[in-house]
């Protein structure tokens, strides 16, 4: 696959930084912005060499292209761009029809948000995506969160010595859910010096899934606040729908009516205090039951075909969590009746509503700024 020289072509794009170093990224949605990366991910999923064959989505108007990432990790890829206005654009592809492809999205166990994973025996990813102990992370997109950071922290630094020092990070789909693990990470590396701490990081996550649980979710909206990160959904789509979630007695926050309710019911009387605990017991354990299983299945069984792609992944504690909610700050695309008119439910095609044509349909009619 033929690639660009990267240094080379942010000279000219840059055109030896005549446009100084104002600021150019601003905070907020921008609907010219999000239907630009619409346009990039459509190439993103296709040969450099048929890009030009497609018409099926307008190309890119106001970007070119610079780099794409090797295959990494579970079937990951990267593409570079960069605007005229000389701001990096970093695209995450999302899934596509490889059987690999699809591992990172059914590896849905969770891990805690700050800790290790041992990749290959010279890859240790030491990550931390939240401060807050109990939150949690979908470990699957960790994963491949960790292949692309590491293909992607050097050449934000080739950018950021070529003068670029404003970033949007956009990933649509599976896409979406590692840009969030990404943009945290990446804010956690400035927060640590590992990158320069006057970058600027703008993130569009596109039909993004929900990438951990509650306490995950508030510590990325608090990370990208005052317009620095959105989650673009289609509400026709399913998608942004899932993993499945499991919320029990043990998801809430430490001071919470679950911690008193056992002392509460020992006080009753007989024979309320019978019937409470066995209430109580019926409405309690189904939840943390399935929670078990899920981390079973989707953590422990389904790691053994991360195995089969990484042979030398070593399986990570699963924090006992499946509490997995919609992240970030979330800019509706609302689908009504003239939109079922152009593309209407489907029994057969599950992804009718979630590529890229129904979203630049809805994102068009947007109100501008």
């Amino acid at each position: 696959m033929k690639s660009f020289v990267l240094p080379y072509l942010i000279f000219q794009f840059l055109l030896v930084t005549i446009s100084g170093n104002a600021q150019k990224l601003k905070p907020g949605f921008d609907k010219r912005e999000y239907i630009e990366l619409l346009k990039i991910m459509q190439k993103q999923h296709l040969d450099l060499d048929k890009w030009e064959a497609d018409t099926s989505i307008p190309y890119p108007g106001f970007s070119r292209f610079v780099y794409r990432s090797p295959i990494i990790g579970m079937e990951n890829v990267w593409d570079l761009w960069i605007t005229k206005d000389t701001i990096a654009i970093l695209s995450v592809r999302g899934t596509i029809a490889a059987a690999k492809s699809w591992v990172p999205n059914l590896y849905a166990a969770m891990v805690p948000a700050k800790g290790t994973l041992k990749l290959e025996k010279d890859f240790v990813f030491d990550y931390n995506l939240a401060d807050d102990p109990k939150a949690t992370v979908h470990v699957g997109w960790l994963v491949s969160t960790a292949y692309l950071s590491r293909d992607m922290v050097p050449r934000i630094d080739s950018c950021y010595k070529a003068g670029i020092k404003e970033f949007i990070i956009m990933g649509h789909s599976q896409g979406g859910g590692i840009c969030f693990l990404l943009t945290s990470h990446l804010e956690n590396l400035k927060s640590t010096g590992k990158l320069p701490a006057d970058i600027r990081f703008k993130t569009y996550c596109s039909a993004g899934p929900k990438p951990g649980n509650l306490y995950y979710a508030y510590a990325f909206e608090n990370l990208t606040r005052n317009g620095w990160g959105f989650n673009v959904i289609n509400t026709a789509d399913w998608v942004p729908e899932v993993p499945f979630s499991i919320q029990t007695k043990n998801d809430f926050n430490t001071t919470n009516f679950f911690v008193i309710a056992d002392p509460m019911i020992k006080k009753q009387k007989f024979p309320n205090r019978i019937i409470a605990k066995h209430v109580y017991r019926k409405l309690t354990k189904p939840g943390l039951k399935a929670q078990r299983k899920y981390e079973f299945y989707l953590g422990k069984m389904y790691s053994k075909a991360v195995k089969k792609i990484l042979p030398e992944f070593e399986e990570p504690k699963y924090a006992p969590c499946n509490n997995f909610v919609r992240t970030g700050n979330t800019v509706l695309l609302f689908a009504k009746e003239d939109y079922y008119k152009v593309f209407p439910n489907s029994t057969t095609n599950i992804w009718t509503h979630h590529l890229t044509a129904p979203y630049l349909y809805l994102a068009k009619q947007l109100p501008d700024k």
